[in-house]
């Protein structure tokens, strides 16, 4: 008997350690894209996907969660806060640019991840100077003040700029001429797409003429392409904001047509950033929206022809959560609901800073 207990002592570790699950190492993210679709809440998606005949990349996603997008201000946030509480991981006033609720400069995921070695970038379709993307690199109490915001870019050290806004650089009233002093830094300065797409390696800055998606084509889809071969020659890795700026100017014109061609144009690009993901291995793609815009109803739909009518209550912003798809490695830590500040820390904990 006591040399069945013996055995028994002897193969029951080596059973319970097949037994237990084996603990599988963390993914490694080497690189992040984080694209935010301007007052895209669901119904602005189901509305782009229903125009686009039932179809959209973002049917890709298989992780999925909700943000609170409430400002510390305001239960309705706007971008300016929206977009702040993703770059500096903390609720702020409305208008708030980079800066905390008590108006202090905080720094964004793009200094951090520039501070470890990573390429950072901003693509957008509207003026880089817009609360969205200046959230990310520049530190202003307020987002009416343009002209100050585009000299922050200069100390930002963005690898890649793309977007609108030209006048803000060039065009100033204090006579300086940033767009010289950007290519006294290295910086190549490109104004039309084509041109952008042509730049192979190193610093870009593209400033293109601002355009609803019927007149600049596929630029977004694109300028996001471009900015993913510059940015992925850095081989620590780099973070790359997208924004599909204009959905919210559609909600704002309560123009279903409007929100639905931006809608399916900003898939173009996240489509971009998947393949880009799928071929790398190494990188996470999230899109979310800073809010929603426009209180959208669809009141009739037909998926076959891609015909739909709608409604708006507002033609402001909302107060609803909005979704978050993750696609790559880590996706899982962004399923539940949480505010919209806890994805700065989810980036954080991503790239193990």
């Amino acid at each position: 008997m006591k040399r069945y207990a013996i055995a028994a002592a002897l193969i029951f570790p080596v059973l319970m350690a097949y037994a237990q699950p084996k603990q599988q190492p963390a993914p490694k993210i080497k690189n992040i894209i984080f694209m935010v679709g301007d007052g895209m809440g669901t119904t602005q998606i189901y509305a782009g996907l229903t125009a686009n005949k039932g179809s959209l990349n973002l049917e890709r996603f298989r992780c999925i969660g909700f943000s609170r997008t409430n400002s510390a201000s305001d239960y309705m946030t706007e971008s300016a806060a929206g977009a702040t509480a993703f770059s500096i991981g903390q609720k702020t006033y409305n208008g708030a640019i980079g800066v905390d609720s008590a108006g202090n400069p905080q720094p964004t995921i793009l200094e951090i991840a520039k501070q470890h070695g990573l390429s950072t970038g901003i693509v957008v379709t509207t003026d880089i100077t817009d609360a969205t993307p200046a959230t990310f690199a520049a530190h202003q109490k307020t987002r009416d003040m343009q002209a100050e915001i585009a000299a922050d870019y200069i100390k930002s050290e963005v690898d890649v700029l793309i977007g609108a806004g030209r006048e803000h650089f060039d065009q100033r009233k204090d006579g300086r001429n940033l767009l010289t002093e950007f290519s006294g830094k290295g910086y190549q300065i490109k104004h039309t797409t084509d041109d952008i797409v042509q730049v192979k390696q190193g610093k870009l800055i593209g400033l293109v003429k601002e355009e609803r998606v019927a007149g600049r084509g596929d630029q977004l889809a694109r300028t996001t392409n471009a900015a993913l071969q510059l940015l992925r020659q850095n081989r620590k890795g780099f973070f790359l904001v997208v924004e599909g700026s204009k959905i919210d100017d559609g909600g704002h014109a309560n123009d279903l047509q409007y929100v639905t061609e931006e809608v399916i144009d900003f898939d173009k690009a996240i489509k971009a950033a998947l393949d880009f993901a799928d071929k790398d291995g190494e990188t996470l793609v999230i899109v979310t929206a800073d809010h929603e815009t426009g209180g959208l109803t669809i009141a009739e739909g037909d998926l076959k022809t891609g015909k739909i009518s709608g409604k708006f209550s507002t033609d402001d912003h909302t107060g609803v959560m909005v979704p978050v798809f993750a696609y790559g490695p880590g996706a899982e830590a962004f399923m539940g609901i949480y505010h919209n500040n806890t994805i700065f820390r989810k980036f954080m904990q991503a790239l193990k800073f």
